[in-house]
C-alpha cells in the first residue's frame, strides 16, 4: 500500500469507530489524513467501499489472530485464556478496530464480503462457546448474551484505560479475564 492509501485507512478507522459511518464523510477523513478529497477517491470509489476495505481487513487480522496456535485439544478454561489475551493483543496492535468492528457488524452499509468475513469470525466465536456448552463448562445463555458479556465489558474497560480513567496493568488484565471467565462459566 502506499503511504497516502495507508493514512486513509488509519483516518477512516479511526473516525468511524469514534464517530461511525453516518456521522463521518469523506472530507472529514480526508483533513484528518492530511489528503485532499479527491485523493481518496482515487483509491475507493466511495465511503461505502472504503468502509468495506476496513471492515474486511480488521475482521481478517482478528479471526487469523483467533485462529493462530488455537490450543484446540486443551480445556475449554485455556481456550478462552487464548482468546482473550488474542483480544487484547488485537486492540493493542489495532486501537480502534475491535470496536469499529463491534459497532459496525450488522450496519447496512456491509456488502456480501464484508459479512462473509464476519460470519468467519463469529463461528470461532460461535463454536467455542457452544463446545463449552456442551462440555458443561459454559453457562447455558443464548451465544449472543454471553458474547455481548465478554466483548461489552471489554470494551468498556478499553475505552476507560483510552481515556486515562484506569492505568491498564497485567494485574488488571488477568482480573478482568478472570472476571469475564466467571460471568461466563457453569456455576455447579
Amino acid at each position: 500500500m502506499t503511504e497516502k492509501r495507508d493514512n486513509i485507512l488509519d483516518s477512516a478507522l479511526t473516525l468511524f469507530a469514534e464517530r461511525g459511518f453516518d456521522a463521518t464523510t469523506i472530507p472529514m477523513i480526508a483533513k484528518d489524513a492530511n489528503v485532499g478529497a479527491g485523493t481518496i477517491y482515487r483509491y475507493f470509489e466511495n465511503k461505502e467501499v472504503l468502509v468495506n476495505t476496513l471492515f474486511q481487513y480488521y475482521v481478517q487480522v482478528f479471526t487469523e489472530l483467533l485462529k493462530k496456535d488455537f490450543p484446540e485439544h486443551h480445556s475449554i478454561r485455556e481456550q478462552f485464556h487464548h482468546l482473550f489475551q488474542r483480544m487484547i493483543r488485537f486492540t493493542d496492535e489495532q486501537e480502534h478496530a475491535l470496536y469499529f468492528i463491534k459497532t459496525h457488524n450488522a450496519a447496512y452499509f456491509l456488502d456480501d464480503a464484508s459479512r462473509e468475513a464476519f460470519t468467519d469470525l463469529w463461528t470461532i466465536l460461535r463454536d467455542f462457546l457452544d463446545e463449552g456448552k456442551a462440555e458443561n463448562e459454559i453457562r447455558d445463555l443464548p451465544t449472543l448474551a454471553l458474547i455481548a458479556i465478554i466483548f461489552g465489558g471489554f470494551l468498556e474497560l478499553h475505552q476507560l484505560i483510552r481515556a486515562g480513567e484506569l492505568e491498564r496493568t497485567e494485574a488488571l488484565m488477568q482480573g478482568v479475564e478472570n472476571t469475564c471467565w466467571d460471568a461466563v462459566r457453569h456455576h455447579p
